[in-house]
């Protein structure tokens, strides 16, 4: 019987987070994906630089895509620096890899990046969602149920 997988990741140190991305969608599942990087892409993250607010990630002959995500040169980097907004391949099973195409393909959902970070023993890490996009009255919605709940908290916490 395989193990569960733990409800939130293991993140040390967020680089880059998409945060308007959990606005605009209704997140269905997370995915934590490895990222392959090169050697001077992962200096530039580390020391904090890094960009994937207009990114997106695409499933393309089996293999899943980071794309349009700005992870900048590394100052220090010589000749052989990387390229700022290359397509960057993440890593994830070939049995998730099948089951977010699907998802894809049927349902007309997106697959979108909220963070990128380190996790415990320093590897780099992409948090994917398999998300649906919102309308404008959704978002009105949202934005009410948000409010009613931060409300909510604020006379009970005031009450108790």
């Amino acid at each position: 019987m395989p193990r569960p997988k733990p409800a939130t990741f293991d993140k040390k140190k967020i680089v880059a987070e998409n945060r308007r991305a959990r606005f605009d969608y209704a997140i269905e599942t997370v995915y934590e994906a490895g990222i392959a990087l090169t050697g001077t892409e992962v200096k530039s993250l580390r020391f904090g630089e890094g960009s994937i607010a207009e990114s997106y990630a695409e499933v393309k002959d089996s293999q899943v895509w980071l794309v349009n995500s700005n992870i900048p040169e590394f100052s220090h980097g010589n000749r052989f620096n990387h390229e700022p907004r290359r397509p960057r391949k993440l890593l994830l099973h070939e049995r998730e890899i099948n089951k977010l195409h699907g998802a894809v393909a049927r349902e007309g959902m997106t697959l979108v990046p909220l963070a990128i970070y380190f996790n415990g023993k320093g590897r780099a890490k992409v948090e994917l969602a398999l998300a649906k996009g919102r309308k404008t009255h959704d978002k009105r919605e949202h934005i009410k149920e948000r409010d009613w709940k931060r409300e909510a908290a604020r006379v009970l916490r005031d009450r108790g």
